[in-house]
């Protein structure tokens, strides 16, 4: 088969690679579609390597069809699924543990279904599971427009919480507006610490952490918490020890990629049971800002790079015959 491997210039190129091989417990999926993730650039700069045990090449999140199953399993060849993965979806074939796959919501295509995995479950997990999310707490996500804040939006949304967020330009506020933000903030011209004083946030999802950070952990609520998933911004920062401490602040670094299967396959099991119905209805958007064929991977990564992208960036495998 062929997969997106990276060539020691960093170019990417379409090649052969070994077939996955089917370990117990695992289904193998014929791959159709592959979101793209920030997590891929960083892995073909060399700065992430997948955990052990997932193939080198890259691919957080595929949909497509079973090929190959345990019998007696909940999958059966035919299936269409999404899945979420450890890397290897940028291939023609991948080999994914059961508990990683979940059926895709009905009416939706294989590019919305590669766009689900990563995201949404990013989304639940530190909303959810890291932030404790309830009714009526103001939520402060960093980067609205991209593919997690498309999600992380929504999700928010969708539990009665308010929302603050982040965009670079006047099209990622009308698309984060429409999305169901409360309060956007263009970072370009606005004080983000001066707006979240006036909108003090319960939660924050921060993929940019930096400098920036110990003011705008000043601005929350008490008994906040502030979850940071990346450091877009930088890694250092200044933090007022004094302050965080009287006030109960939180604040946790957290991942997605890094957790068990068990984690994970409960997170999935949530995202099914708490949202596949809206997802299906279109009451939740899974927003594509363009879908590209695979051997055009290295013009999604450009994408990515340029912070261009208006929700997700996919990269399609083989045609959809519906």
């Amino acid at each position: 088969m062929n997969a997106i491997v990276v060539q020691e210039d960093k170019a990417l190129a379409w090649t052969p690679v070994p077939d996955p091989v089917r370990r117990d417990g695992e289904v193998n999926l014929e791959v159709y579609a592959a979101g793209v993730n920030r997590a891929d650039l960083m892995q073909r700069a060399g700065s992430y390597p997948p955990p052990p045990g997932w193939p080198e090449w890259m691919g957080l999140e595929a949909a497509g069809v079973i090929t190959d199953a345990p019998a007696g399993g909940r999958w059966k060849p035919g299936d269409r699924v999404c899945a979420l993965l450890g890397g290897g979806g940028c291939a023609e074939r991948v080999a994914v543990p059961a508990e990683l796959v979940m059926p895709i919501p009905p009416g939706l295509s294989m590019v919305e279904a590669a766009a689900i995995p990563e995201a949404f479950a990013t989304a639940w997990l530190n909303l959810c599971l890291e932030g404790g999310m309830k009714a009526g707490e103001t939520v402060f996500i960093q980067a609205g427009a991209s593919g997690l804040g498309m999600a992380a939006i929504q999700l928010a949304k969708a539990f009665e919480a308010k929302v603050v967020t982040t965009v670079g330009s006047e099209a990622k506020a009308r698309f984060v507006r429409d999305l169901g933000a409360d309060v956007v903030i263009d970072r370009g011209h606005d004080d983000i610490a001066a707006v979240l004083a006036r909108n003090p946030p319960d939660i924050a999802l921060d993929c940019v952490a930096g400098p920036a950070l110990g003011a705008c952990l000043k601005t929350m609520a008490r008994g906040g918490r502030w979850i940071v998933i990346a450091t877009l911004g930088g890694t250092a920062c200044d933090l007022d020890m004094g302050d965080f401490f009287r006030r109960g602040i939180r604040l946790i670094g957290s991942t997605l990629r890094s957790r068990s299967n068990a984690v994970k396959a409960r997170v999935l099991a949530d995202l099914e049971q708490r949202l596949w119905a809206d997802l299906s209805a279109r009451r939740l958007r899974v927003a594509i800002h363009r879908a590209l064929p695979i051997a055009r991977a290295a013009e999604a990564h450009d994408i990515l790079e340029s912070r261009a992208n208006l929700g997700k960036v996919v990269l399609t495998v083989k045609e959809e015959r519906r």
